[in-house]
């Protein structure tokens, strides 16, 4: 045969090139399409006896299949001396393969039969694929009798390394996996399956960036890495360069337009995922795959016709997925009907157990059912079938702290920040925690993560706690603020807690709150931004006291800016700074808060302005003038 016929033809349809192997399949091809037809017709222990009959693999156990062992010791002695005897069947790789996975296959669905009720009271969640053991002893006995003395397999194809990676994943022997797997994709990169099972082994970008040198250098890796970093929560202009460089060359790709999608919701762009999620639905509307992401995002966003229309599409298509039960479920939980969305949850679990989303978000309903055992089981369930779901371990967090056990709720809280190091929603749930642990000094540090985690995840550690840093964040969370000055202000730090009550105070207006100086603004300066500031709204409905946004972008008087000009004004009455203290007094009663502490923080400090200048006092009139009108 020339040279020219075999470079037209892909690797997946080439003859096998070991002649031994290509003899063996020559010879296998009539069983081989009766066994692959019964694995298309879902009779999976009829395909796998084809090949390996029940009697043949029983041998690997050291038991005949019809015998019990009567005591424990003896089986086990069996079992290794059968182990060590057995001798396998001269089969072909490819009917090796189709016959093994059909067994894993098999055991699986034995598993999902043999499962109690989802969340049921036998439901334990221990049941485990029975015929682990014995595929897995088949292929280690394979693998050890075709070991060269370099480490490697002469003529394997790779099929059987991505069986065998797969079965000591599911046996939590993550390490040998990762082995197994990495050779797969080196012999036959074109393996899907073996990617994702490399992607579900990868648990930290650590782990990711030190296997990829080793990988093979094609496009499969390269999508492989876009993929395991979007699972892994990276956001940055490297990966969506990345992910747009793929869609140069498949541009309706629905995968990769949904791992674009992905990674514009991990970096909080609910807006922009919203629309690459409009584009794969436009694309390929019968695509039910990652629709569950979509309608979590039209959940945040309250989008309530279109997350019906979504649940609609999905029921129409296909009503048993697990994701169309997802999205019914979340269009309910919009609706407050909480047991109707956990009932679709249930529902999407009982077709797939490993369904990540309905575990977590059975979770968010059995919380806002005030039923916290649930809730806790249902995250720990979630955390069972990926570890890397930082919502199931912030969920966790969240239920430990409403039960006042908050020193498992900080556990939980803090591996959700290891998992988002970036998400400053995660360290303010850690700072708060040791708040009310009464760790303020570690609280305080957490809460400064906080602030800086967003825009400034690369030099967190060198920045930590630096004021020319925060000056420079063009937005902060008053709340973060205002905790971190009601710590230091427990911690008798008057002048740190007193610059972050102005830093809080600063951000009604946003960027403009701050000095350029490389300090917080002056305490007269601070409150000099307060009023007169225009609402973000062109028509005027949003301006005013409560809720108004700066003209920078501020976030406008909210409670935590109040409290913060409260504890100003009663700062600036200690410091016998008395006009500061009646301007902030005023402020707070155009705000419309705490008005009356307010009024009498006006009387006092014109009481004592009166007394050091000799001047007259001015009647209650003009005090209660300063409180905004009723209507």
């Amino acid at each position: 045969m020339s040279d020219a016929p075999g470079n037209d033809v892909h690797p997946i349809f080439a003859p096998n090139p070991d002649p031994a192997e290509a003899a063996l399949e020559a010879r296998e091809l009539g069983r081989y399409l009766l066994a692959k037809s019964y694995f298309d017709c879902k009779e999976f222990e009829r395909c796998a006896a084809v090949f390996l009959p029940e009697p043949l693999l029983a041998g690997l156990l050291g038991t005949n299949p019809n015998e019990t062992a009567s005591a424990k010791g003896k089986a086990k002695a069996k079992a290794i001396a059968g182990f060590s005897d057995y001798t396998l069947p001269e089969i072909s790789q490819k009917s090796m393969f189709l016959a093994l996975y059909a067994k894993v296959v098999a055991g699986e669905k034995h598993k999902d039969e043999d499962t109690e009720m989802i969340m049921g009271p036998q439901d334990s969640g221990a049941v485990i694929n029975k015929q682990l053991v014995v595929v897995s002893r088949f292929l280690t006995k394979w693998f050890e009798e075709r070991k060269a003395d370099d480490g490697t397999y002469p003529a394997s194809q790779g099929f059987l390394e991505y069986l065998y990676g797969m079965v000591l994943a599911k046996e939590k022997n993550d390490n040998l996996a990762l082995d197994y797997l990495m050779q797969s994709v080196h012999l036959f990169p074109w393996n899907w399956g073996a990617w994702q099972e490399l992607t579900n082994l990868v648990s930290r970008v650590e782990q990711l960036n030190k296997i990829t040198p080793h990988l093979p250098q094609n496009i499969m890796s390269y999508i492989f890495h876009a993929n395991a970093a979007v699972n892994l929560y990276q956001q940055g202009s490297e990966l969506a360069d990345s992910l747009n460089g793929l869609l140069g060359i498949f541009p309706t790709s629905s995968f990769l337009l949904t791992c674009k999608a992905l990674l514009c919701y991990h970096s909080k762009d609910l807006f922009a995922a919203e629309q690459e999620f409009n584009k794969v639905l436009a694309l390929h509307p019968q695509r039910l795959d990652s629709l569950d992401h979509y309608s979590n995002i039209l959940y945040v966003l309250n989008r309530r016709p279109k997350l019906a229309f979504l649940a609609h599409l999905c029921s129409s298509i296909d009503k048993f997925r697990p994701e169309s039960c997802v999205v019914i479920g979340n269009y309910y939980s919009l609706l407050s009907l909480h047991e109707k969305a956990v009932q679709y949850f249930r529902r999407a679990l009982t077709l797939d157990r490993s369904c990540l989303s309905a575990w977590t978000l059975m979770g968010h309903e059995y919380v806002e059912l005030k039923n916290t055992h649930a809730a806790i089981e249902s995250y720990r369930r979630a955390v069972d079938v990926n570890r890397r779901d930082y919502r199931a371990w912030y969920g966790l967090g969240q239920t430990y702290e409403v039960l006042e056990m908050h020193a498992y709720a900080l556990w939980y809280y803090k591996k959700a920040a290891g998992l988002r190091p970036w998400d400053s929603k995660m360290w303010q749930a850690v700072g708060s925690c040791l708040q009310k642990m009464g760790r303020d000094r570690d609280g305080i540090k957490a809460l400064k993560r906080a602030l800086l985690a967003d825009s400034y995840y690369d030099t967190t550690a060198s920045s930590f706690g630096s004021a020319g840093t925060i000056d420079r964040m063009s937005q902060m969370d008053p709340e973060v603020l205002l905790q971190i000055a009601s710590m230091y202000d427990r911690l008798d730090e008057e002048d740190e807690a007193k610059a972050y009550m102005e830093l809080c105070l600063a951000q009604e207006e946003g960027a403009g709150g701050a000095d350029e100086g490389g300090g917080p603004a002056g305490l007269g300066e601070s409150i000099a931004i307060h009023h007169d500031s225009p609402g973000v709204g062109s028509d005027g409905e949003n301006e005013g006291a409560q809720g108004g946004a700066g003209a920078d972008g501020g976030t406008g008087v909210t409670f935590a800016t109040s409290k913060a000009r409260m504890w100003l004004a009663k700062y600036a009455m200690r410091a016998e700074d008395y006009d500061t203290a009646n301007r902030l007094a005023m402020e707070l009663c155009q705000d419309g808060v705490e008005v009356e502490e307010a009024k009498a923080l006006i009387r006092e400090a014109r009481s004592k302005m009166e007394l050091a200048n000799g001047g007259t006092l001015e009647d209650d009139a003009a005090v209660e003038t300063a409180a905004p009108e009723p209507g």
